[in-house]
């Protein structure tokens, strides 16, 4: 996998107050999810395995509605062309969200549900993933940390998308 694009935010001022000739100005982040990326995730989602995968994970364990804006948060800062963008790219961004989110107290962590979904009781593919998940991470340039305001900035670009929905607290 090869990084293509850049993905720095850019910076925007905005004026925060004026009082005669005084002002302050404030940074403002503007967002690196383009509207193609969200055309990526939307394809993503109607892939049989990851359609069948988010039918599995019935609790929502490892799929909620945060979860999933990070992995558009993700697929925007790896930076690939969305031509690019296979099934295994959604998996290998939710992994890294749930690394990043989840608090490991069980024996099982919830993340390795992703992984034993996709390949079972086979070791073999393992390596693989995880040579594809550091690749990943350094085509986003480390930076996985996405904050609960960009989660739901991503959300409000399609607030009906059926995804959107799945919330655990709804589930109690």
């Amino acid at each position: 996998m090869s990084c293509t694009q850049s993905t720095e935010p850019t910076e925007n001022w905005a004026v925060e107050w004026l009082l005669g000739l005084k002002m302050r100005l404030k940074k403002q982040r503007v967002s690196t999810v383009l509207p193609e990326h969200h055309k990526v995730f939307n394809r993503l989602l109607e892939d049989p395995v990851v359609k069948r995968f988010l039918a599995w994970d019935k609790q929502l364990r490892v799929s909620d509605k945060y979860l999933l804006a990070m992995v558009i948060a993700y697929l925007s800062r790896a930076g690939l062309y969305p031509w690019q963008y296979r099934r295994i790219h959604f998996f290998v961004a939710l992994y890294l969200a749930n690394d990043m989110e989840e608090d490991e107290e069980d024996d099982e962590p919830p993340k390795q549900a992703i992984l034993s979904f996709l390949f079972g009781k086979d070791d073999a593919q393992r390596p693989l993933f995880d040579h594809l998940r550091l690749q990943f991470m350094r085509c986003m340039g480390w930076k996985a940390w996405v904050t609960l305001e960009e989660c739901e900035e991503i959300q409000a670009y399609d607030p009906e998308l059926w995804v959107w929905g799945r919330d655990r607290a709804l589930l109690a």
